[in-house]
């Protein structure tokens, strides 16, 4: 975002927090976004689609005593109206008393340079130029018949808040990405696979042939896979799955969810709830992150914490309202999603292990080496999971066969507890995790 641009932004959201103050509100804060895309999809050496897209929205909520309102326009929108029609609104709402503006003492005093912002510009034809490398080079690989797409884009979105005790900060980053799917195999026996890269620098994106290598070649080894027999079975979960495992403790941990009590793991504070190799870290202001941020949507400076440390829960995402509920203090995890705010990670990373993912595999008699899972089987109240799944099975320490069809089920809290990490995590991804292996699920199949 261009400094020109930012600063605009700035004057915009300030007035709107004093708009809303001269209608009668007591706080207040106001939020501008501004966002920019670029992006082409190519199929079978042919463009499919080219888009760009550019937004500017701003958001302001106020609070009128106890009452709260939040409301969301076009950055054209009349300021005086927006922020009188907010007024008004909060003077009907229902009291809440855990709604309120994130303590004074608790905001960031300045800005960290996170070197979340790469202005490189790439044109159509260079786009276009990358999504087919990709393609090509895994329609090249033996085995692939067809494409399910290509494609490469570029953008940036920044962030500006204001609020009516006196901070003022924003911030952008930007977002690169190239990815590839496509299909191996022929009639019922076809089989699809993906790759794709994703960096907040163009020059740690990683190499177009290299994505479509890979792609193809993850779709050429699923060929012709069979069920697994049903029966107990230690899973060995592939990082792109593992990350939705740590994902699912993200939101078991989320202080809104333990405040509705609609969490596992609500009564677990300062307990074992992960075997003693686990520990979970969130950064947020992690250099280069993809979920970095100087401050989060209420203000609040996030530091680095120790969210499991050793298998047992130390800490909670909190934002301010989660927090009071909670009766304890933000850690600057507020998000804003529009015109609200709620708890979210950040940079999570279920920390590495000792173990690397070939010694884990080579010292399995037998297992299920998951690399896809589908179905919404996760119940985060009860924590019950079950997923379609497929990957390959493990026979004396090796991949032996690709396995497809079967349903693997058990508890997370169990799965917590039963769970050891490799050594290979990629930080490169907003919820990072490492090949994780879980003794004891459940496989259904033939």
């Amino acid at each position: 975002m261009p400094d020109s641009a930012a600063e605009k932004l700035v004057n915009q959201v300030a007035e709107l927090v004093e708009a809303a103050k001269r209608a009668g509100a007591d706080a207040a804060d106001a939020v501008a976004v501004r966002g920019r895309s670029v992006g082409v999809s190519v199929r079978l050496g042919k463009v499919e689609n080219t888009e760009a897209s550019e937004s500017d929205d701003i958001s302001l909520r106020v609070f009128v005593g106890q009452r709260v309102a939040n409301i969301s326009a076009n950055a054209g929108a009349d300021i005086a109206a927006l922020a009188e029609r907010a007024v008004a609104m909060a003077k009907v709402s229902p009291e809440d008393p855990y709604q309120s503006l994130a303590d004074p003492s608790l905001l960031s005093e300045g800005v960290d340079d996170l070197d979340l912002f790469d202005p490189t510009e790439l044109s159509g034809d260079q786009l276009r130029e990358a999504a087919l490398e990709a393609e090509e080079a895994a329609l090249g690989i033996e085995g692939v018949t067809n494409s399910a797409g290509s494609g490469a884009g570029f953008g940036y979105g920044g962030l500006v808040l204001a609020t009516s005790h006196g901070f003022t900060g924003h911030y952008v980053g930007s977002r690169f990405s190239r990815s590839v799917s496509v299909i191996a195999g022929e009639g019922t026996g076809m089989e699809r696979d993906y790759d794709f890269s994703s960096r907040i620098h163009f020059n740690e994106l990683e190499d177009a042939a290299t994505i479509g290598r890979r792609a193809g070649e993850r779709a050429v080894r699923r060929l012709k896979p069979r069920k697994a027999k049903t029966g107990p079975v230690t899973v060995v979960f592939d990082p792109r799955v593992a990350r939705g495992i740590a994902g699912h403790l993200a939101g078991a941990i989320n202080g809104a969810s333990v405040a509705r009590k609609t969490s596992f793991l609500r009564d677990s504070m300062n307990k074992q709830v992960a075997s003693a190799a686990i520990t979970v870290t969130d950064d947020p202001t992690r250099r280069r992150g993809s979920a970095s941020r100087p401050f989060d949507g209420e203000g609040v400076r996030g530091e680095r914490l120790v969210m499991v440390d050793g298998g047992v829960l130390q800490q909670w995402f909190l934002s301010t309202s989660a927090a009071k509920e909670l009766g304890l203090v933000t850690n600057g995890r507020g998000a804003r999603h529009g015109t609200s705010v709620s708890p979210s990670s950040t940079n999570l990373a279920i920390e590495p292990g000792s173990i690397s993912p070939e010694d884990m595999i080579a010292g399995l008699e037998s297992g299920f080496y998951v690399t896809e899972v589908f179905g919404q089987g996760v119940n985060m109240v009860t924590g019950e999971y079950s997923r379609g799944a497929s990957g390959f099975w493990i026979e004396k320490g090796e991949l032996a066969y690709p396995v497809a069809e079967v349903t693997i089920a058990s508890n997370l809290k169990d799965m917590f507890l039963r769970m050891v990490p490799a050594s290979d995590v990629d930080r490169n991804f907003g919820t990072a995790a490492p090949t994780l292996l879980i003794e004891g699920m459940t496989l259904a199949g033939s």
